[in-house]
């Protein structure tokens, strides 16, 4: 954990902290909201920049546009108070430490600054906010990119925030692709069958942790808000939305608050999505949020992320939260000799998962490779899986080509299965076909059954440790010999 001096509690002080470091630019010129924004945005991720502060959007006086902001592994590291150096399989790690048997439930609180302006009636205008335009193909201006929209479960009152894109319609109406079987949809299945609107409120900033764990997959019955409280180990305060009984974060830069009627359809789309493609070739009527309310701070910060190919925000994030949710999943399913988890950013943490284990009896690696598709995280997107041995670094991508190409045997370590549960954003099936996809288990460890295992080259342990030991010699120059003496003349 990072030290008390260097925590921080909410958007602002993260950008402040990120700044004083150097992680952070402001972008002073005008920036066109229309395509140019992003684009600016997205060169910048190409070339391994810093997250960006848009402070002088055109015909936005006084607010801002952040992007970038988790495009690198040492940002998500800050982000969880852990130091920016360290290994993103040691984050992974920190993350399923932390949260292990433990929720913190939110404390609610009288007001915060989320509500410095409150504005209702006809007051309220999703245009006031300057929500980019990403890329050219786009249905139009993206207010719901690095946001999270809060709904509450009729049947067990638990309050989900989930990560959805949502697209400006016009002045009180987002359209929203809530995608099927993910919580705020089943949490929609309860308000159709009473026929009634399903109050929401699409939160943009606050705790960055509150987007990280809004972006990933829990149970049905947690809330996100309970798990940032155990990443945080203390209570995240929440303030009642306006127009309902909703808890959104007190100190959050945007609440748009307002309400989604099951089955009434607007077009929505298309929209450049993480897998690099677009998510078909037109508009899709879906259900949109009709906006009652916008609550906001003073000159507020709208965080938005490019999405689009790798590596943004969102793969950054999935990968660091998958990672630590499918890690999770497995250590509770009680499975021994598990070592680590690895879900690659570039493809976003969910499509491919690296998993280094200790085989410890006859088909281990079997059972684990199966395990990760049964887990709640697993379940839903991922494809495949590649197994490796305690001696594998699944995070260094050298090491598991080794494995791939001198442990792995097709006929043996490769096992497919049909029928998972996929994602409609995968741009691998055919558009009418998303929502089921194939798995491969691809087995790179050696046979936990043989009695002759390759022997493996090792160093001279006690060499090494005395080696390293001595490391700056190797690379300082000798002192220059004295002269030799002159031989006496006989």
């Amino acid at each position: 954990m990072c030290g008390e001096d260097e925590m921080y509690r909410d958007l602002r002080e993260f950008i402040a902290r990120l700044e004083t470091e150097g992680r952070l630019r402001r972008v002073r010129r005008e920036v066109d909201w229309d395509l140019e924004l992003a684009h600016v945005a997205k060169i910048n991720e190409q070339d391994g920049g810093p997250a960006l502060l848009f402070e002088n959007v055109k015909g936005y006086p006084g607010a801002s546009v952040l992007t970038s902001l988790f495009t690198a592994k040492e940002r998500v590291a800050i982000a969880l108070e852990v130091p920016p150096e360290t290994r993103f399989l040691e984050i992974a790690r920190s993350w399923v430490q932390r949260i292990k048997d433990k929720r913190i439930p939110p404390v609610e609180v009288p007001t915060g600054a989320c509500k410095e302006v409150v504005e209702t009636g006809d007051g309220v205008d999703l245009r006031s906010l300057p929500a980019p335009w990403f890329y050219p193909k786009d249905g139009g201006r993206y207010i719901g990119t690095a946001a999270y929209l809060v709904s509450r479960n009729l049947d067990t009152g638990r309050l989900n925030l989930g990560t959805y894109r949502v697209m400006i319609i016009d002045g009180k109406r987002a359209g929203i692709q809530i995608i099927k079987a993910k919580d705020a949809e089943i949490d929609l299945r309860g308000y159709a069958a009473r026929k009634e609107p399903m109050p929401v409120a699409l939160v943009i900033g606050g705790d960055p942790l509150l987007f990280l764990c809004s972006s990933t997959l829990f149970p049905l019955t947690e809330s996100e808000y309970e798990v940032v409280g155990a990443l945080r180990d203390a209570p995240m305060p929440v303030v009642k939305a306006e127009t309902s009984d909703l808890l959104v974060p007190a100190d959050a830069e945007i609440v748009i608050e307002g309400e989604i009627m099951p089955g009434d359809l607007l077009p929505e789309g298309p929209f450049g999505e993480y897998p690099g493609y677009y998510t078909g070739a037109g508009a899709v009527d879906r259900e949109y949020i009709r906006v009652k309310c916008i609550t906001h701070r003073r000159d507020p910060i709208l965080w938005s992320t490019t999405v689009g190919k790798p590596i943004t925000d969102t793969h950054m994030v999935m990968g660091i939260n998958r990672t630590a949710s499918l890690w999770n999943d497995l250590q509770n399913m009680k499975i021994p000799g598990i070592m680590g988890v690895y879900g690659p950013p570039a493809a976003a943490g969910r499509m491919l998962a690296v998993i280094q284990l200790k085989q410890m009896y006859h088909g281990h690696s079997t059972q684990v490779g199966l395990a990760a598709f049964a887990t709640n995280t697993g379940n839903y997107g991922l494809k495949t899986v590649i197994l490796v041995d305690d001696d594998i670094d699944p995070e260094n991508m050298d090491q598991v080509m080794y494995a791939l190409g001198f442990r792995y045997q097709p006929d043996r370590g490769t096992q497919i299965l049909e029928r998972g549960r996929s994602t409609p954003l995968d741009p691998s099936l055919p558009i009418e076909q998303r929502y089921m996809t194939s798995r491969v288990i691809i087995d790179t460890c050696i046979p936990y059954e043989w009695d002759h295992k390759p022997m493996p080259i090792e160093m001279d342990a006690a060499l090494v440790e005395r080696i390293k030991g001595d490391w700056a010699s190797y690379f300082t120059a000798p002192a220059p010999a004295p002269p030799a003496k002159e031989l006496a003349r006989v």
